[in-house]
């Protein structure tokens, strides 16, 4: 009997989602940041075993989009509601339960199995200065005002970060899995292709050293990735919106661009375990988060 099926994490901003999907693959397939908004695509991570294939998906945080990027961004949360088998609905020991009512309401009318995951609970014990059973009583009213919203869901709380309590949600996962062939091959990691996690990596680097809206403003393409057996020759375009914006991202004589290129390539270096050759160029493309056509080129269809 072989299992295996679609199990789709979704959630508002920041709560811990990509982390959860790393751990839960055990490899970096999702970029994790301490800012929100970190994840735009729906992205796909494999775990396969002889007697099953669970393929997880990352998705961007739920929000009110304010322009078509995150419209895009919204529709890769809601896809990830028509195909799961099982649902993660993540949530945090922080956040408020009623945020983006709407979406909620349909993760309440969903029959396949949903599991609630309140992410971050070690976060409790530093809010909480009395002692344990304040702790579990906070834990508990998180709980009952969950379950109040989500009555035919199983709550479950864990820390990602930490690794507490994944074990037990993958073992509960593997249970709920319908009977099936494997989706994919066997050896496969992950949908993206090698140029994905380039664009993905080199965005990562921007939004962990730029601050305010420049990190959002900015997309990355990947125009030459020619691969030998020992090494990589990449040829990657940070695009931004703006010409104030591209000066931002260069920096004076160049040092910004260089700090992120050098952090990009170690990270690529250790994600590809080979030597990266890494050129990366800036340039403007006036109001990309806008235009549909953009958006298609830039992969940002969730059809």
């Amino acid at each position: 009997m072989h299992k295996a099926g679609f199990v789709n994490i979704v959630g508002n901003p920041n709560v811990g989602k990509s982390t959860l999907m790393n751990q839960l693959v055990g490899e970096r397939i999702s970029i994790a940041t301490f800012k929100a908004q970190t994840t735009r695509h729906r992205i796909m991570g494999i775990v396969n075993t002889p007697e099953m294939q669970i393929v997880f998906s990352d998705t961007p945080g739920v929000l009110k989009p304010n322009y078509k990027l995150q419209e895009s961004m919204l529709a890769f949360s809601e896809s990830a509601l028509q195909d799961a088998d099982v649902l993660l609905y993540v949530t945090d020991v922080v956040e408020n339960p009623e945020k983006n009512m709407d979406f909620l309401e349909k993760v309440q009318k969903m029959t396949i199995p949903v599991i609630l995951l309140i992410n971050k609970i070690d976060e409790l014990g530093s809010q909480n200065t009395q002692n344990n059973q304040n702790t579990q009583n906070l834990l508990d009213d998180i709980v009952e005002k969950w379950h109040t919203l989500l009555p035919n869901a199983e709550i479950l709380p864990i820390s990602a970060k930490n690794k507490f309590g994944t074990d037990i949600l993958l073992k509960r996962i593997q249970e709920l899995l319908p009977e099936s062939p494997a989706y994919f091959d066997k050896d496969q990691l992950t949908d993206k292709p090698a140029r994905f996690f380039v664009s993905e990596i080199i965005r990562e680097k921007i939004l962990l050293y730029y601050d305010k809206e420049i990190p959002y403003a900015v997309e990355v393409r990947v125009e030459r990735f020619k691969e030998t057996e020992k090494n990589i020759h990449i040829n990657a375009v940070i695009y931004v919106e703006r010409e104030s914006q591209k000066g931002i991202i260069i920096g004076h004589q160049g040092v910004a661009l260089k700090k992120v290129s050098t952090e990009a390539r170690k990270a690529l270096e250790k994600f590809f375990d080979k030597s990266i050759y890494l050129e990366t160029f800036v340039k403007v493309d006036k109001d990309w988060r806008s235009s549909q056509k953009e958006l298609d080129s830039f992969g940002y269809n969730p059809e």
